[in-house]
């Protein structure tokens, strides 16, 4: 597996992760954000940041990025974003 290959299966994966809670149980800690160390599948070592943020106005559709990057090559990572979008209800 090539490192693009790698980076792009640890982001789609975090990604998913990133959503698995739904609009009412991030609405309440958006914006937020983190980085942490971890793993690609291929076992290399990466930096993961993940973001929560509003779309476009506080209380509406709510942003899910993540990026997952070689340590020390921030613009060398996969960039991904989700969009949990806000029903109406709460």
């Amino acid at each position: 597996m090539t490192l693009a290959e790698d980076l792009d299966a640890a982001a789609h994966d975090e990604l998913d992760r990133a959503c698995t809670l739904g609009w009412r149980d991030l609405a309440g800690l958006t914006p937020w954000g983190d980085t942490f160390e971890g793993f690609t599948p291929g076992g290399r070592e990466v930096a993961f940041e993940r973001n929560y943020l509003w779309r476009s106005e506080p209380r509406g559709d709510i942003c899910v990025e993540v990026v997952v990057y070689p340590p020390q090559a921030y613009e060398a990572g996969v960039r991904l974003t989700r969009v949990i979008k806000h029903s109406g209800g709460a």
